[in-house]
């Protein structure tokens, strides 16, 4: 192990999100906690239960964020003995918990309020309100959107929105943009529930709107926990990354085969390489060291997310052997 290895290994290093997604976080943050008091304010005057779930959607995206920003916070503390790989992926965790909150109480809390009603219906008053706080709503979680929209943009590439999200290591910006979407359906949905119940005399549609509103979420937060599953287990990191290391390996003179190449993120900007080579035979110690050290420093250069570089000096032989009985003793 190189020096500069050991002294990552035990110092360890920051995984600090990036500062585009603090920015979309805060912009949220700073939209949902306006929006979800207007919304409360709304519900109280009028009574209407699709009001009310809305305040409760805005009252949990609020605290969301700030979950998501406290997740960044921890993820960012150094390695130490406890934790020797360093606390990137709690930020995987709090990702993983704002989805269950996404379920547990905005889902839960909207279809309970919105099947209430529908079973007990009431007229709600005047929808005036109602529609103008809507609208000032639409236009803050419109501007959120959009702020997250554009970040997600700049990560993307060409792929697809589905395979960027698939792909993405980064659970803050897709969270914001999934939360900020379901916001703006849900504000739609309860713009029509409330217009239908007033104006056709049909109170039960209020609560019809908070049911869908909590579909909406619960379908939301499903997606999310799937995404943020994923990355709490471990993911590769991308193609184009593995392909990059593979690239500087196998362009080595001393390398003669690459065994086995694993990769894991354990935060948007921290990936964990683990090498498997075979090298020359005619090679003597220090000079396979200093091997070692030039290959982790040109990985290093071409692919800065690799913060820690494990390799193996082993015979392609030796690998199979090792690999077959690994498999046979499962």
């Amino acid at each position: 192990m190189s020096d500069n290895l050991l002294l990552d290994t035990l110092v360890g290093r920051k995984n600090v999100a990036s500062h585009g997604s603090k920015k979309v976080i805060y912009a949220a943050l700073a939209g949902n906690t306006l929006i979800s008091i207007t919304k409360f304010v709304a519900a109280t005057i009028t009574g209407s239960s699709a009001m009310l779930s809305e305040g409760i959607h805005s009252l949990v995206d609020t605290g969301n964020q700030g979950l998501l920003l406290y997740g960044i916070r921890r993820s960012g503390r150094p390695a130490d003995i406890k934790h020797p790989f360093g606390y990137g992926a709690e930020l995987y965790f709090w990702a993983f918990v704002v989805a269950l909150l996404i379920f547990a109480v905005g889902a839960g809390l909207s279809l309970y309020e919105g099947i209430e009603k529908v079973l007990h219906p009431e007229p709600i008053g005047d929808p005036t309100i109602n529609f103008i706080v809507l609208g000032v709503a639409f236009c803050f979680e419109g501007w959120a959107w959009f702020v997250a929209l554009r970040e997600f943009r700049n990560t993307k590439g060409k792929r697809s929105y589905f395979q960027a999200v698939a792909d993405s290591k980064d659970p803050t910006v897709f969270t914001v943009l999934f939360e900020d979407s379901a916001a703006m359906l849900g504000l739609i949905v309860a713009a029509v529930g409330i217009g239908l119940s007033h104006y056709l005399e049909l109170p039960w549609m209020d609560g019809a709107a908070s049911i869908v509103i909590g579909l909406i979420l619960g379908m939301t937060a499903i997606l999310l926990a799937y995404e943020t599953k994923s990355l709490l287990i471990g993911e590769a990191a991308s193609t184009e990354s593995e392909a990059e290391i593979a690239a500087i390996v196998n362009a080595h003179p001393a390398v003669t085969m690459v065994n086995e190449l694993r990769t894991m993120h354990r935060g948007p900007n921290e990936i964990l390489l683990a090498l498997s080579l075979d090298f020359r035979n005619d090679m003597i110690v220090g000079q396979l060291e200093t091997v070692i050290a030039d290959l982790e420093r040109h990985i290093r250069e071409r692919v800065p997310q690799v913060h820690r570089v494990y390799i193996e000096a082993q015979s392609y032989v030796d690998h199979k052997s090792v690999e077959a009985q690994l498999t046979s003793s499962h």
